[in-house]
């Protein structure tokens, strides 16, 4: 090889190398941008890997018309409604929708309504699509939970698809009964006798009357209940659950104003063993979440119910206020960081436009709701229903869910 032609080819080596640096650096770059502008402004630093959607892109047959191109594209239609005959749709039980779409009118009328306003524009465009980014982030469903939504919908639906409303919503849809979806042990109270309930809870949320109220219903199901007012610090707290008791008919377990909780809880669980009690719902203090002291004393009540019933508590329960939004998310992972939680009660949702937080409890949490409360009355606090509850909180929102 000549002089000249090595030097040509090694010229030809260095701008080669040249692109290759230029190449990556730019890939780099587009890596090192960071999060969409709705992202930065509320200080979401990690997004969430969107699901995988089983939606293949449809391949080209030769020209529309054909006979070959028409025969291959009902071949291949055949094939997903195949697919999805093995996927159907999960259809909500009405009577629950009914009930949970009452109690979400405020939620449907907060970012719901944000969400039907800009699907219904004439024309859905890119803008759109930032514009739903926006709501969901700026909901109180919880910057993970918003994240998976709005990329179950960017990257799951293709460009033709994001010009649909119908499909936009059912994407939503399906992706939110995909949030809540928390694989958990079912919820058994045969399981055990008697079925010891640990209920936690900041005050004011509701739990001593969400106790009541799961005494009531329990025992209109013939079971035999008896409750500990665990709770005696604070005032009035024990007067609250023995009335309670008088509605629901099921004896109370209590001690002294300022008295040791562990007491009262272990007497309670010793009582529901030796007098065949089927369960046994346990009341406990509910100062400040922030509070050490509580915190130690929930684990001190864990212990006890171990003495008294060795396995138990079989379930651990946190009652949360709706009407919190996402302060709802940061209490619970509170308490989840010093206590084995297995079940959410969420209460108020008919009185707060923040029932969205449901989805962000689940997703960051990975905790499953067992009980929501949608209206003041003892029926009103229903076992939840994932599907019924989308189903209602996007209630009349472009295409049915089922």
């Amino acid at each position: 090889m000549q002089p000249t032609e090595i030097l040509q080819l090694g010229i030809a080596l260095v701008v080669i190398a040249a692109i290759v640096l230029l190449l990556r650096r730019a890939a780099a770059n587009n890596r090192a941008r960071g999060p969409s502008t709705a992202r930065e402004r509320l200080g979401v630093e990690e997004a969430i890997k969107p699901e995988r959607v089983r939606r293949r892109p449809r391949k080209q047959y030769g020209k529309p018309g054909q006979p070959e191109a028409t025969e291959a594209l009902e071949e291949e239609e055949e094939e997903e409604e195949a697919e999805e005959a093995d996927h159907p749709e999960v259809v909500a039980d009405a009577e629950a929708t009914a009930a949970y779409k009452t109690g979400l009118a405020k939620t449907r009328g907060g970012f719901v309504s944000k969400l039907g306003k800009l699907f219904g524009k004439k024309k859905i465009d890119a803008a759109t699509v930032d514009e739903l980014e926006e709501v969901l982030f700026t909901a109180d469903i919880g910057p993970r939970a918003a994240d998976r939504i709005f990329q179950s919908v960017k990257k799951g639906l293709s460009k033709n698809d994001l010009e649909d409303a119908d499909k936009i919503w059912k994407q939503i849809r399906k992706t939110s009964r995909e949030i809540l979806a928390v694989e958990a042990p079912t919820f058994d109270l045969s399981k055990h006798s008697p079925f010891v309930l640990l209920v936690l809870g900041v005050n004011g949320v509701g739990k001593t009357t969400t106790i009541g109220k799961l005494a009531d219903k329990w025992s209109k199901d013939g079971k035999k209940v008896i409750l500990a007012a665990g709770d005696t610090f604070r005032a009035a707290a024990t007067e609250q659950l023995e009335e309670w008791g008088k509605r629901a008919n099921v004896p109370v377990v209590k001690g002294k104003q300022n008295g040791d909780p562990s007491s009262v809880i272990f007497d309670a669980v010793k009582r529901g063993v030796d007098e065949k009690f089927d369960i046994v719902i346990c009341d406990t203090a509910g100062r400040l979440h922030s509070n050490a002291g509580l915190m130690d004393e929930l684990k001190k009540v864990r212990r006890v119910c171990e003495k008294a019933m060795p396995g138990s508590p079989h379930e651990v329960w946190m009652v949360l206020d709706a009407t919190t939004g996402q302060n709802a998310i940061s209490q619970a992972k509170t308490f989840k960081s010093d206590m084995e939680i297995t079940g959410i009660v969420l209460t108020k949702l008919d009185g707060s436009a923040k029932g969205g937080v449901v989805l962000g409890i689940a997703d960051e949490l990975k905790v499953p709701v067992r009980f929501v409360g949608v209206g003041e009355k003892i029926g009103d606090l229903r076992p939840f229903d994932p599907a019924a509850f989308v189903e209602a909180l996007y209630a009349d929102s472009g295409e049915s869910a089922a």
